[in-house]
């Protein structure tokens, strides 16, 4: 049988800041992402198998990618743990705001491999995370392959 990839397209309104940076990025600032998963297997063979002809269910793998980040990243600023904006983290939540904070500059670099590490952690054996792309911008997007991380 034939190994097929299958993509699903996410979007969500992720706030960060990159402490450190010469730019404008520096600032709190927020991206309207797009987040495109590809998943690599085999079709389903049992013909009495409810999934038969699929590698995964759209519904299954939008459900793993909701969860794991779309749910916890929309709408939420992103900060990194070990940078002063800890202050400013830590009044936001006070004032009722979604803060993350995590342990790696927040460039869409750091968040795709991390978008990565939580997504393999989900899925069957059977399938394997293929690629990812995370676009920040129109004309301005990460790409993470399995390939490149063997």
């Amino acid at each position: 049988m034939s190994h097929i990839r299958i993509t699903k397209q996410f979007s969500f309104e992720t706030g960060h800041a990159l402490y450190g940076y010469d730019g404008k990025c520096k600032n709190v600032h927020g991206h309207s992402y797009k987040l495109s998963v590809t998943v690599i297997g085999t079709p389903i063979a049992d013909r009495n198998n409810v999934k038969f002809g699929m590698v995964i269910d759209f519904s299954d793998l939008k459900k793993i990618v909701k969860e794991e980040i779309v749910d916890l990243f929309d709408h939420a600023t992103v900060f990194n743990e070990t940078t002063p904006h800890l202050e400013l983290a830590n009044e936001l939540k006070q004032r009722g705001h979604h803060v993350i904070l995590v342990n790696y500059q927040p460039t869409s670099e750091n968040m795709v491999t991390d978008f990565a590490e939580k997504i393999k952690s989900r899925l069957a054996k059977d399938i394997k995370l293929h690629s990812l792309k995370l676009q920040e911008t129109e004309t301005s997007f990460a790409e993470w392959y399995a390939s490149d991380n063997l």
